[in-house]
């Protein structure tokens, strides 16, 4: 039997969670024999050589992240939501087509929480890949979005390109009057090993009555979501986005449903050096 194989790449890339929640699945399905998942650092500089090696060794198809996810998009046919977006995190070979499943594993991760978003002010913090998928994934279902970003010609580049009438550029002051319901960090301010960073001023305070989802995972409690907690305010970090985007990843390239539950399970154990 030819293994079919999958993975991630990125560069750099040893922490990534990914191998261990989708090698689970395949194992909980009984597909472990036909399937594996492998991680692989790529310099930026032989990207474009690195994609032709994988796709002539077999693989069905790969993950990309940081710095790849809108390089990518030049290389491969996009999907729709790429087209919008501009950035991929899902590579299908040999269709060679590119897709981004940030949108829903970000989507479906607010709405397993009972985050209402429909007709609702969310707060973005940050311009880059992930802001993208945000920005998209809740203009589609119908929040107003605000974009706070430390380069503000970046925000503003991020929304010529897009072309999102529900959205728009403001101040943190501006943001604080605005009635917001949701603050979002698609940033990597506060990521390890910089765990005591916040994009958000600390000489200011959150927004009243917002929920803060801070789409880092590790650490579980972001300085963000600390400055959340000192006012009350609900706080979710982005381990269940990194599980849902996986998810969809996993039944694009298997055509099986992917077991959910099984995935939380192997990333907690991984992040946590919890057994089971």
């Amino acid at each position: 039997m030819t293994q079919k194989r999958v993975g991630v790449i990125g560069w750099p890339i040893e922490h990534s969670l990914s191998p261990a929640m989708h090698n689970a699945a395949f194992e909980a399905l009984g597909m472990q024999d036909e399937w594996y998942y492998d991680k692989s650092a790529i310099p930026p500089e032989i990207l474009k050589k690195s994609l032709r090696e994988f796709m002539m060794h077999g693989y069905v198809g790969l993950n990309v992240t940081v710095p790849f996810k809108q390089e990518v998009v030049a290389l491969f046919r996009s999907d729709p939501i790429v087209q919008a977006v501009g950035a991929a995190n899902t590579l299908v070979f040999p269709r060679n087509e590119a897709t981004n499943t940030d949108v829903f594993g970000f989507i479906d991760d607010l709405q397993a929480h009972g985050i209402p978003l429909q007709g609702q002010t969310v707060i973005l913090l940050g311009a880059g890949g992930a802001a993208r998928a945000a920005l998209y994934g809740l203009t589609q279902v119908g929040a107003r979005v605000l974009v706070i970003n430390r380069t503000v010609e970046r925000a503003q580049a991020m929304m010529d390109a897009m072309r999102l009438p529900t959205a728009q550029v403001v101040t943190a002051h501006e943001a604080l009057k605005s009635g917001a319901t949701l603050l979002v960090n698609s940033t990597s301010v506060g990521m390890h090993p910089h765990i005591d960073q916040s994009p958000w001023d600390s000489s200011l305070p959150l927004p009243p009555h917002v929920t803060v989802y801070d789409m880092i995972y590790r650490p579980a409690v972001t300085a963000l979501m600390r400055q959340a907690e000192a006012q009350q305010l609900r706080a979710i970090n982005g381990l269940g986005m990194l599980v849902r985007q996986g998810v969809a990843s996993f039944e694009i390239w298997t055509g099986r449903k992917a077991p959910l539950e099984v995935m939380f399970d192997a990333v907690e154990a991984q992040l946590y050096n919890r057994k089971g």
